[in-house]
């Protein structure tokens, strides 16, 4: 019968080469813009989660960043906690709400979508986390069309 002869793996080990980087570290150019889109549920998946960080990164990067919260992707722009507004019901539940408010501390630019906030989730603007800009529905295709006008990188994060 075959034997494991390796030792378990243990805290502290390393499982792949983290420090190779394969492509150049890719900076902005002045002025350039990036647009990151949300039309997915906060808590439905990694992806809204994943694609707040990589706002965070392109905004680090020199990129003039926004995001854009639309349809479910307003969830992820609104006030939450469990008892009360701002606690914390589990390991994580403020993931969003802290990754948006480090995004717009660092001046990246959040748009929430007032059709969707109102009229499918039933939120008002005093829902939103603090910085967010809510937006006439009628915004949320000009803030795309403006984007690709201006050479924006665009990401558009689509789920449902």
């Amino acid at each position: 019968m075959p034997q494991v002869t390796h030792p378990a793996h243990r805290n502290g080990d390393f499982l792949v080469d983290y420090e190779e980087k394969v492509f150049e570290d890719v900076k902005a150019d002045p002025g350039e813009k990036a647009l990151v889109t949300f039309h997915t549920v906060a808590f439905e998946g990694s992806i809204g989660f994943v694609n707040l960080l990589q706002a965070t990164r392109l905004q680090r990067k020199g990129y003039d960043t926004s995001v854009l919260l639309y349809g479910p992707g307003v969830t992820l722009g609104v006030k939450r906690g469990f008892p009360k507004i701002g606690d914390e019901a589990f390991p994580g539940h403020q993931n969003f709400n802290n990754q948006i408010t480090k995004f717009i501390a660092e001046g990246g630019k959040v748009y929430a979508c007032r059709f969707a906030l109102q009229a499918l989730y039933g939120h008002g603007e005093g829902s939103l986390i603090e910085g967010v800009r809510p937006i006439n529905p009628l915004d949320v295709l000009d803030v795309v069309l403006l984007h690709k006008k201006a050479g924006a990188v665009i990401i558009d994060t689509w789920t449902l």
